[in-house]
């Protein structure tokens, strides 16, 4: 992936994303959000980039990196978003946080090649499905929803985020319930 291959601008978190990036893919372009309180300033420049490139907002799986994929999203509504799992964020050493910038290669090509769109079309799940399903309130809801997150690479979230992502991104009903008897045979 180089930069004629790679026509996106991937908006993530902060210098050592884009250093993490670059290293495997040497042409990407980044904006970075210098943090979760993403300024004005980068919201007009990735509305005015949104107009010629497609955008990718890449955050890390942790409450900020959801933070700032919301604002950026309303702003942008037209990005794609990439997700890595916690497991894939977790740094090597102690001390550090979550982040893009600690995922392997692997994931960071799982996560660029799986991109996930909001879809016009509403989704047919619905917050007793999803709870019959048993992504929400039981003791396993929270295993459950990471595993399904992988599953369908659309990172982890609460209940009530991780309901609204699946869906945002149209995931149906039958899909949801296909990812988590799989995730159960895995």
């Amino acid at each position: 992936m180089n930069k004629k291959q790679f026509n996106a601008v991937v908006v993530v978190e902060g210098k050592d994303d884009t250093i993490r990036l670059k290293q495997y893919f040497p042409g990407i372009e980044t904006v970075e959000t210098n943090g979760s309180a993403v300024s004005s300033e980068v919201l007009a420049q990735l509305k005015v980039l949104a107009q010629t490139r497609e955008i990718i907002i890449f955050t890390d799986p942790d409450f900020n990196g959801e933070r700032i994929r919301r604002i950026v999203s309303r702003a942008v509504p037209t990005a794609k978003q990439a997700f890595i799992s916690r497991k894939e964020g977790e740094p090597q050493k102690r001390g550090h946080s979550l982040g893009v910038e600690h995922a392997s290669k692997a994931a960071l090509l799982r996560a660029l090649g799986d991109l996930h769109e909001v879809e016009t079309a509403n989704s047919d799940l619905t917050i007793s499905d999803y709870r019959r399903l048993g992504l929400a309130g039981n003791s396993s809801a929270k295993h459950l929803r990471e595993a399904v997150g992988i599953k369908l690479s659309v990172g982890y979230g609460n209940a009530k985020t991780f309901f609204k992502r699946l869906q945002m991104f149209g995931i149906s009903q039958a899909q949801l319930a296909a990812a988590i008897k799989e995730v159960r045979h895995d």
